[in-house]
């Protein structure tokens, strides 16, 4: 499976299917989800802790650090996946709302090319 063959709905039935047969879901509260999100995501962000942006790409591209790389955002987005099963959040319908929410606060013509928040365009 990759990226092109997957669905969400596939990824989420198995890392639902993952944690049911370990008897995990006992432990998959909105609460705990959201800090193991947190955590894997500051996982993440230690690999280019102190670096620049440039020397982030490269970090990125490291082959000796891409595995582990891999692994923590792995970590996040199963966590993310597990948190929308067990709220009943339907994923790709959020990041549809949403995106169209950062298009209205971000039109192309004021935002093309500037990092400024959306309240500063």
């Amino acid at each position: 499976m990759n990226d092109s063959t997957a669905t969400v709905s596939t990824l989420k039935q198995q890392v639902h299917a993952f944690a049911e047969e370990r008897d995990w879901l006992q432990f998959h509260s909105p609460k705990n989800l959201s800090m193991a999100l947190a955590a894997e995501s500051g996982e993440l962000m230690e690999h280019f802790l102190w670096t620049d942006s440039p020397a982030s790409h490269e970090r990125a591209a490291d082959a000796k650090r891409r595995a582990d790389i891999e692994d923590e955002l792995a970590d996040i987005v199963i966590y993310a996946l597990e948190f929308a099963n067990v709220t009943g959040i339907d994923l790709a319908s959020a990041i549809e709302a949403k995106m169209a929410q950062n298009a209205a606060k971000y039109p192309v013509e004021k935002a093309k090319g500037r990092s400024d928040k959306y309240t500063e365009l």
